[in-house]
């Protein structure tokens, strides 16, 4: 991960969590608690959610990874994960990877070895396809944190529409029986994650009209980011889709911040702007 963009996996998909257990998953779950995983004697990461649930089958850790790219060693590190929520919290795990990315998957979802009757491994995990989801079948539920992962859905229509799909999309979100503040979130969400799969500049291009609709810049999604300063990116696919506009929205939020009254040094703290370059849009 890199530390370019203070968008952070929980930042992103904490509102989806319910929604996903619920429509991916199908559990019948009461959520107690957010437990948290960190890796710091093996890897310097955290673990994306993990929620310890009530459920029929008694008190389990739901624990759901996203992933932008193919990891070839997804299995060791969910295994890794496994074993410490066992260890930590005396739960059985329920282990979800959620695949945002552009490629086909890749990745295995299972370790196993047999070394005879008193040495063995048959370890799984599930792994949810997002493109793999059809766009119709997820706008006609009221699962509506999951209209911002609607570009990244239904693959092969996708590259069929092109364009048009996105603006599908964005009428979708638009069209949400939910107040105006839960829609500017999700549309925000939405014109990230997009970056994985679309040009910077047709996102820009579809995205302009909800933008002037919404102003997505009040969104409290979008004011959480810019105002907690610079810590994560969310993948490297998401931060490659989004790098080509990144300069030119950090542009438009200092003349924001500019006219605002925010001082220079903070400006170019939220931005990565220069000084100068700064400087500069003040004249």
């Amino acid at each position: 991960m890199s530390p370019k963009y203070d968008l952070t996996m929980k930042n992103i998909f904490s509102d989806m969590a319910d929604d996903i257990m619920s429509y991916f998953l199908g559990l019948q779950y009461t959520k107690i608690d957010e437990l948290n995983i960190e890796f710091a004697r093996v890897e310097r990461r955290d673990s994306d959610m993990i929620f310890k649930c009530t459920t029929d089958k008694g008190n389990v850790a739901v624990h759901i990874e996203f992933q932008s790219e193919n990891d070839g060693k997804m299995p060791y590190r969910m295994l890794r994960y496994s074993l410490e929520i066992m260890g930590k919290h005396n739960l059985l795990p329920y282990q979800i990877v959620v695949y945002i990315g552009k490629d086909n998957v890749k990745m295995a979802n299972s370790l196993n070895y047999d070394f005879g009757e008193q040495n063995t491994l048959d370890y799984k995990y599930r792994i949810i396809n997002v493109g793999d989801i059809k766009y119709t079948d997820v706008v006609k539920t009221d699962y509506y944190d999951l209209y911002s992962l609607l570009p990244l859905m239904d693959k092969n229509r996708r590259k069929k529409e092109g364009e048009k799909y996105l603006e599908r999309c964005v009428e979708a979100i638009k069209d949400i029986p939910l107040d105006i503040n839960k829609k500017k979130d999700i549309a925000f969400k939405a014109e990230i994650l997009s970056g994985i799969v679309y040009k910077r500049e047709i996102i820009e291009k579809v995205f302009s009209e909800v933008v002037r609709m919404f102003r997505i810049e009040e969104s409290e999604t979008y004011k959480m980011i810019i105002e907690k300063g610079i810590e994560k990116g969310i993948e490297k696919g998401i931060e490659k889709g989004i790098e080509k506009g990144e300069k030119e929205k950090s542009i438009k939020i200092a003349k924001k911040l500019l006219k605002e009254g925010m001082d220079i040094d903070r400006i170019a703290e939220i931005t990565e702007l220069s000084k100068e370059e700064i400087k500069k849009l003040m004249n």
